[in-house]
């Protein structure tokens, strides 16, 4: 049964994720009669914000997220819902630049302008590497940033030095699909990086939430739904799901009735309501592959502050963050100077052994920047962790020829969430991008 601007529907959005607020938003601009439901206590699922161990009146983020400029749809949906991309987010060129100086750092300029510079001026790299890079750039353009479906992030980037590799795939390919480039899918790496590269001017650009999460999209959406008199129910959970075939309207959720169903919960919790009317669509969903992603928030003297909001770090069995984010640079209105977040994905070490290695790469990070040796010896013996957040079952590995499931596993029943069949890995992009679909697609 498809939902069209012409037919208004009464429609349940079970899940209040990203996914699930985005499509209560587009039903309820087009015209349908929404209910929300949500089983946990808070708005925003995996991407929220929460208190700070010890301090209720400082909140940060269940995770620490970037976004980028090619973010399009998350940012269509944040300003719909009255967010000011100016306040919530911190806008900046790409930069992927280590703790010593050296990396990548784009401009503000259009492709391949943007490109070509920030190649050419990146620090620490040969220029046997840099030319090595502009020939692949132009490679992947030529063939209009596609690829077979077998092949890995490592495949497609066959040619590159070690260097490039370290210094520029791995950090991307992390941060953009949360898999290691020998495990990703080339065709969804490159999807992301032609959205980035060739998009429109910005496209590329880090987008840092100057707010925790919470602010950043899912209060401002559900605040938005309520003054459109949305009945948008919290710590609600949805046993199971009703067909009745010969009676409209014909879903049945809880004790009231609706013509149409959009599922926007965790893939184990879709797969529990939907088994009963299609089990094939419920058995592909539990053989997604998982992988946990870990923020370690480490309190460093009030006075330390990196070079940058965001720095990239050298990854190894040993020192499992990929990246660390300075909250007392990027977050000023939440007052907590010193206060760094590292970020480790695809970690599979254990909280205390993760927590560990997190602050012995601190106390290197302290001392590249000079936080060492005369006057400065105190600095590292202040480090404390303040509070370690791992979501085991944060995001799919993302392996070349994933088959993800569709959105419509039954008539008047979608699907949406950042694993469901897409072009983008598991983002927030994606799941906004698979909320609005199962709404103006369904």
């Amino acid at each position: 049964m498809a939902v069209t601007l012409n037919v208004p529907q009464k429609i349940a959005v079970v899940g209040a994720g990203w996914a699930g607020l985005s499509a209560a938003v587009c039903a309820t601009q087009a015209g349908h009669q929404v209910t929300l439901f949500e089983a946990s206590r808070y708005w925003g699922g995996r991407a929220r914000s929460l208190a700070l161990q010890g301090n209720e009146a400082v909140t940060v983020d269940n995770g620490q997220h970037i976004l980028i400029g090619a973010y399009h749809q998350c940012l269509r949906m944040m300003k719909s819902v009255g967010v000011q991309e100016e306040t919530a987010l911190w806008r900046l060129p790409l930069q992927l630049i280590k703790p010593d100086g050296t990396g990548l750092a784009l401009t503000h300029l259009p492709f391949p302008i943007n490109l070509l510079w920030g190649i050419a001026s990146a620090k620490g790299w040969t220029w046997a590497d840099k030319w090595c890079l502009m020939q692949k750039a132009f490679e992947w353009q030529r063939q209009k940033f596609t690829c077979d479906s077998l092949l890995s992030v490592s495949d497609v980037c066959q040619g590159l030095t070690p260097n490039l590799m370290q210094d520029l795939i791995e950090p991307l390919c992390v941060a953009a699909l949360n898999t290691p480039a020998h495990e990703a899918s080339g065709a969804i790496f490159l999807r992301v990086m032609k959205d980035a590269l060739l998009g429109p001017s910005g496209s590329a650009d880090l987008l840092l939430p100057r707010q925790d999460l919470g602010q950043v999209f899912p209060n401002a959406a559900v605040q938005w739904l309520q003054k459109e008199k949305v009945n948008c129910n919290l710590g609600v959970r949805i046993e199971n799901l009703t067909f009745h075939e010969n009676s409209t309207p014909r879903w049945q959720v809880n004790d009231d009735r609706f013509d149409h169903v959009v599922v926007a919960t965790t893939p184990n919790e879709a797969a529990r309501l939907i088994a009963p009317f299609n089990a094939i669509w419920a058995e592909q969903t539990q053989e997604i592959k998982y992988a946990a992603i870990a923020t370690v928030y480490v309190q460093a003297p009030v006075h330390v502050q990196l070079p940058h909001p965001m720095l990239a770090l050298i990854s190894s069995n040993q020192a499992p963050a990929q990246f660390v984010f300075d909250r007392g640079l990027i977050c000023t209105q939440a007052a907590t100077p010193g206060l760094l977040a590292f970020v480790a994905s695809a970690v599979q070490v254990d909280k205390a052994k993760l927590e560990e290695q997190v602050m012995q790469q601190a106390h290197e990070l302290l001392r590249t920047l000079g936080y060492s040796g005369q006057g400065h010896d105190q600095e590292l013996g202040k480090l404390e962790i303040r509070q370690t957040v791992v979501e085991k079952r944060a995001t799919f590995a993302c392996t070349p020829s994933l088959q993800r499931p569709a959105n419509n596993p039954h008539p008047g029943l979608t699907v949406c969430g950042d694993y469901i069949e897409g072009p983008y890995p598991a983002t927030l992009e994606g799941a906004v991008m698979s909320g609005i679909r199962a709404i103006l697609r369904a």
